[in-house]
């Protein structure tokens, strides 16, 4: 995006143009679309309702006429000669006339008593009977078709799709054929093979005449089209859909708005209870949704006297509103730049730009007014500053004087006197670390040791402290100030009154990306007063005077810098003592201060 049209969607004017049309041609737009799909919706719901009722009414109706043209079919497989004449096989052409001849006569009597348009008896190898297989006008080598075998071999009766091109009658024939034995016996006899036509199918499906492209198919359970309602369209084919296939596979029935050659359709199915078979109801969405088509012609007239009227709200809040606001905008971008000489227009409006543009003005004065105090702030700041810096003390000169009076002590056969000098000196370097946050575990560690020496020194006795930390973590990065107050809280408050006894141990490992470092004494323990006000959000500061002093300011600059899943763990008892678990993130320290932690170490040496 370039970086005028960035411009172009920053403006104010744009912004209210766009905000205008979104809470008023937007909403309007979403409410008539929502109505038309709530429309086509509720429709839709309305004809699969229907659909799915007259498709159970049919289904029903269907497998009744199909039980009843099986029972039709027994009845002839029951009739006591045609089980004589099937049950040997001719033994010259003389038996096979007179066969043929019976046969004939009883299949034309018992025509008008199967509810078919034909049907026929095949014996099992209609080779050998010739001159029945012509007078039927079939060939004796139908007994090699594919459906005539599968019909030999199936215990089942089964059904087989003729179309115009391999039947005589120019429509697709619809066959039930089915296998049986004799009375008495299991040996196969012969085949009865009962063809329905689309008119017997029509009676159970008819489209409604007021639903425009609506028509009803059977469908096989490999997707095979086996009557098509609408002029036999796609019988014989698959039907053209792979989303409905999946569809029936998952459920017995159903509606859904699936696409078919092209076109949205409003697809009922249902399965049929004793065939493989699929009665499916399809209606175009086009002809379903055509009466609300008027109703969206006059929402499309309605839309165009609205977006006009828009259009000329749009024009007046633009001369009246943004337009004023663009030119306080462009006087505003001169003030930036530092031009205070240019005048602000008058505005007698009393509405809200008015008072804009008195504001402004207004604001403008002050501004200047606030500049020029500032300037006169700033040099009486750089006076200041030169004062401080001309009375500042040099840190150094403070370390080289302890040095000195260490040096002199030494001179004079007080040694004390200057060991506890150096721990002071080197309490007071590591403190200070030279004015910055961050500092070594090493350092901490040192400034404790100090802090140690000087402890021992006033009280005139040895203190059991005891240190155990990995070497790799004593470069790491740490915040100044943490260990000390820890090791003077445990020392005066836990070990001060049983020094004979009383025992320090402080160690350190690294965990993860965490440094942990544990302080152990064996001590009376903290109160249970310090340790409620020390998890409390706020203290009085006066209730029990220092007595957790160090370990609230630890605690309080440890959830300052990391969280509060950085703040102290503290378990303490009477008879137990206290450990103190302090965990500190491992941090990346820049090279510049690692140079002056490596300064700061030589001045130590």
């Amino acid at each position: 995006m370039n970086k005028g049209s960035l411009n172009l969607a920053s403006s104010f004017r744009n912004k209210m143009i766009l905000i205008f049309f979104a809470i008023t041609i937007v909403p309007f737009f979403v409410f008539a679309y929502y109505s038309y799909m709530k429309s086509v919706e509720g429709i839709q719901i309305a004809n699969a309702t229907f659909s799915m009722t007259y498709l159970q009414q049919t289904k029903e109706n269907f497998e009744t006429y199909l039980g009843q043209l099986n029972d039709q079919v027994n009845d002839v497989i029951g009739n006591k000669f045609v089980q004589q004449w099937l049950e040997r096989e001719p033994r010259n052409p003389e038996e096979e006339e007179t066969f043929a001849e019976n046969m004939l006569a009883l299949v034309y009597m018992k025509i008008p008593q199967v509810d078919a348009l034909r049907f026929r008896v095949f014996p099992m190898k209609p080779s050998l009977y010739p001159t029945y297989m012509n007078t039927m006008g079939e060939s004796t080598s139908i007994e090699d078709e594919s459906w005539f075998r599968r019909s030999s071999a199936s215990v089942v009766p089964t059904w087989h799709l003729t179309m115009p091109k391999e039947g005589l009658y120019g429509r697709p024939l619809l066959s039930y054929v089915k296998r049986f034995t004799g009375l008495y016996d299991r040996v196969p006899r012969g085949l009865i093979v009962t063809d329905l036509a689309e008119d017997h199918l029509r009676r159970f499906f008819s489209p409604s005449k007021r639903m425009e492209g609506q028509k009803f198919l059977i469908v096989d359970r490999d997707g095979t089209v086996l009557f098509d309602s609408k002029e036999n369209e796609w019988t014989g084919r698959l039907i053209p859909s792979e989303d409905y296939m999946k569809l029936r596979s998952r459920v017995s029935e159903g509606a859904e708005t699936l696409k078919m050659d092209g076109e949205n359709k409003l697809v009922t199915f249902m399965k049929m209870d004793n065939e493989p078979w699929t009665i499916v109801s399809m209606t175009s969405l086009h002809a379903l949704t055509q009466p609300i088509k008027a109703m969206n012609n006059l929402l499309v007239v309605f839309m165009g006297v609205y977006l006009v009227c828009s259009v000329g709200v749009v024009i007046y809040i633009t001369l009246n509103f943004t337009q004023p606001v663009a030119r306080l905008v462009r006087l505003m971008r001169k003030l930036e730049n530092g031009d205070f000489e240019h005048k602000v227009p008058l505005s007698a409006r009393k509405d809200e730009i008015g008072w804009l543009y008195r504001g402004y003005e207004s604001m403008v004065r002050k501004i200047e007014a606030l500049i020029e105090q500032t300037t006169r702030s700033e040099r009486k700041k750089k006076e200041l500053e030169l004062q401080v810096l001309s009375h500042q003390i040099n840190p150094h000169f403070l370390y080289n004087t302890l040095e000195s009076i260490r040096w002199k002590a030494e001179n004079h056969g007080r040694s004390d006197i200057g060991e506890m000098v150096s721990a002071l000196g080197n309490l007071l370097r590591l403190s200070l670390n030279q004015g910055k946050d961050i500092t070594t575990v090493g350092r901490e560690v040192e400034q404790v040791k100090a802090y140690i020496q000087i402890e021992q020194a006033r009280m005139g006795m040895p203190l059991r402290f005891l240190y155990f930390f990995d070497d790799e973590m004593l470069s790491l990065p740490f915040m100044r100030l943490l260990l000390q107050p820890l090791v003077e809280n445990a020392i005066q408050h836990s070990i001060r009154d049983n020094f004979e006894k009383g025992k320090v141990i402080m160690s350190g490992y690294v965990e993860g990306q965490d440094i942990v470092i544990e302080i152990t004494d064996n001590g009376k323990g903290i109160p249970e007063t310090v340790l409620r006000q020390l998890n409390a959000e706020k203290t009085s500061g006066q209730g029990n005077r220092r007595q957790g002093v160090g370990l609230r300011n630890v605690n309080e600059r440890l959830k300052l810098n990391f969280g509060n899943s950085y703040k102290l763990q503290i378990e303490s008892g009477a008879d137990i003592g206290t450990k103190i678990t302090l965990r500190h993130p491992i941090l990346v320290m820049s090279g510049e201060d690692e140079s002056d932690g490596e300064e700061s170490r030589s001045i130590a040496k």
